[in-house]
């Protein structure tokens, strides 16, 4: 399978979507609503509870009984309605985390409520297709003051179709922004994996779209793989994930490699790989890392290569080394960890 190629099919029974790059699975969407019924993306009318001094936020009511968690307190009153959507996986019987910044995303905009201003792609780098995009983005967002991001797929499409996506978007934004009156009720949706696939997996364009079973087109044994916390590493090299409920343990080992650069190369390999299990396996929080042992005079070579592999990642934060010598850094957790799905795969 080689180019890029995304895959829609079923997990387990659950609705899935794999993106494929000549053959190695690079992200993976799964159906986790039995879990979570109001999944990351979810835009939901909520209601303010009492702020949790200490905690740095307040709870809030959620529809059909669940609880989210917000942090964004300031000039929010107990009882009082507010629009807030869905940021993040959480695991069971823990508060959903929230935002009040909500975004209305589709194919080729995203329209941001309170934020105004027109921003078009970086990733658009050619001069006349901007202009042409930020003339169509003026015209459809005129007397609007919400903000909008055009996608770097809007050249994919025509004029009239990015037109018609950044209006259906806004007018989306503003009949959602004005719904404040009423009991907590989800108002938008979360996108389904294979919905998704088709408005994010866009940038490169795939090669193609596959229909069928993962297990016939090799995905599954891939997916497999991350239910195991060895991931082997070029040269026989390999580190251990392992997440726990406070933290995330990586463990970096050189294997049978002797060699005086051993570790250095081992250490690189897993700072270049880790964005990707992370992604697949649906880890987010704090991780540590225990990498092989190295000469100190290494770190801001391997530090370099972790904010390298991290860029364009999940929102990161790269901490920096502890004084027993582990590295320390935080990635957002915007989906429900794959190991969630355990007791399923086992039955």
């Amino acid at each position: 399978m080689k180019g890029r190629s995304v895959v829609l099919g079923h997990l387990r029974g659950l609705e899935a979507a794999a993106l494929m790059v000549d053959g190695q699975i690079e992200d993976l969407l799964i159906d986790m609503s039995h879990l979570q019924p109001l999944a990351p993306g979810a835009i939901c009318r909520a209601r303010v509870g009492r702020q949790m001094k200490g905690q740095g936020g307040v709870f809030v009511d959620l529809p059909d009984g669940q609880r989210g968690f917000l942090r964004e307190v300031k000039g929010l009153a107990p009882g009082q309605a507010v629009i807030c959507m869905v940021s993040g996986g959480t695991e069971a019987g823990k508060a959903a985390p929230v935002t009040l910044r909500v975004l209305f995303k589709s194919r080729f905009a995203i329209v941001t409520p309170g934020r105004p201003g027109i921003n078009i792609s970086r990733r658009i780098q050619d001069e006349a297709t901007r202009s042409e995009l930020q003339s169509i983005a003026d015209e459809a967002m005129d007397g609007s003051d919400m903000g909008l991001i055009v996608r770097s797929a809007a050249p994919l499409a025509t004029p009239d179709e990015v037109r018609d996506d950044i209006i259906a978007m806004r007018d989306l934004a503003i009949a959602v922004s004005a719904d404040t009156e009423g009991a907590p009720e989800l108002l938008v949706d979360a996108p389904s994996p294979h919905e998704e696939a088709w408005r994010d997996w866009t940038d490169p364009a795939p090669d193609e779209v596959i229909e069928g079973d993962f297990d016939d087109l090799g995905v599954l044994d891939q997916i497999e793989a991350l239910f195991v916390p060895r991931v082997d590493l070029p040269n026989g090299a390999h580190m251990m994930i392992e997440p726990t409920r406070a933290l995330i343990a990586v463990d970096v080992n050189t294997g049978r490699d002797t060699s005086p650069a051993a570790s250095l190369k081992a250490n690189i390999a897993a700072a270049r790989a880790l964005p990707r299990q992370f992604r697949l396996r649906g880890l987010g929080g704090q991780a540590t890392i225990d990498f092989a042992p190295m000469a100190k005079r290494d770190r801001q070579a391997l530090e370099q290569q972790l904010r390298s592999a991290f860029t364009g990642e999940a929102e990161s934060s790269l901490a920096g080394w502890t004084p027993l010598g582990n590295y320390e850094l935080q990635r957002k957790r915007d989906r429900i960890a794959l190991a969630a799905l355990w007791s399923l795969k086992e039955a």
